[in-house]
């Protein structure tokens, strides 16, 4: 039987850049900040932390520190690549410096068959005795994995714990929660969908948003976990301007634009991203003011 190891809100953690450097003791205090608010486990390396432009060295640095600083949460990084080698190679980079679970992208650029997804994550999860999670994320990598896919992952593989699902396919992600095996879990990978995927049963959330506002989306996911669902559609309703403007530009342009204006890092990215257009800058500055974050 699997163990239901992520549930909750997860945040998708950026990464800071300082003269086009990781600066390390500030993406320390981006995960104090995590740990403070409340947020049940902590996601580096991911889309949002600009992983593929980052170096082996920096992956590692990022890993030690979001363990060291992550009073025993769960920490769940990033490793897939669309190619079988290059993911073990990063699994065995980092595999014994505290990771408790793997995030692996469905390959993206080859366009896999469903049977080469399964065959892919059967391979990882075979050579890897920590457990495994699926990253389902087609506007990203240009091919979905199907509900029946991922459930048969689920079912044959047993490290294989969990799916963050970013689909946006409400059908699809239904039957997935419906024909889950026990202790696996699925987790909304759109923090606009949130509410109404755990209304359905899925078990938390990796968010984006949550690099503004930890607390708020905490207690969002809290109060759906507790069956408050009036108090979670009203910070629904509250924060869906946020999550609506986090994706103005490609994930994480927008996000490190806010968080810049509140000062928690420099509005850096490394090419081929490029900080957010004057338009995207102000409208995150409004949507901030508007929930009472950034000073009007």
């Amino acid at each position: 039987m699997k163990s239901l190891m992520f549930k909750g809100c997860g945040t998708a953690l950026v990464t800071p850049f300082s003269g086009g450097y990781v600066n390390l003791d500030r993406f320390a205090s981006l995960v104090d900040r995590q740990v403070e608010a409340g947020v049940d486990f902590l996601v580096p390396l991911g889309t949002t932390g600009e992983t593929p432009c980052l170096s082996e060295e920096e992956r590692l640095q990022l890993l030690v520190t979001a363990k060291e600083h992550s009073a025993g949460r769960p920490v769940m990084v990033g490793v897939g690549t669309n190619s079988l080698d290059a993911t073990l190679r990063n699994i065995r980079q980092i595999e014994n410096y505290g990771a408790d679970a793997f995030l692996v992208v469905v390959p993206y650029y080859n366009k896999p068959t469903q049977q080469g997804q399964y065959e892919y994550f059967r391979a990882i999860a075979e050579a890897s005795s920590k457990s495994i999670v699926i990253y389902n994320v087609p506007g990203r990598t240009g091919v979905n994995m199907t509900a029946e896919t991922c459930l048969r992952l689920a079912e044959e593989v047993e490290n294989i714990v969990a799916v963050k699902e970013a689909s946006g396919n409400y059908a699809q992600i239904s039957e997935i929660i419906r024909n889950r095996p026990e202790g696996f879990s699925v987790l909304s990978g759109n923090d606009n969908e949130t509410l109404s995927l755990m209304a359905t049963g899925a078990d938390g959330v990796i968010s984006v948003a949550s690099n503004l506002v930890p607390a708020e989306m905490t207690a969002l996911v809290r109060a759906m976990q507790e069956g408050r669902l009036d108090e979670a559609r009203r910070l629904n309703f509250r924060l869906m301007p946020l999550f609506k403007g986090c994706f103005i530009e490609s994930n994480p342009i927008p996000v490190k634009a806010g968080m810049a204006s509140l000062g928690l890092l420099e509005d850096s990215l490394r090419l081929p991203l490029t900080s957010a257009s004057a338009a995207t800058k102000a409208a995150m500055e409004e949507i901030l003011k508007d929930l009472d974050i950034l000073k009007k």
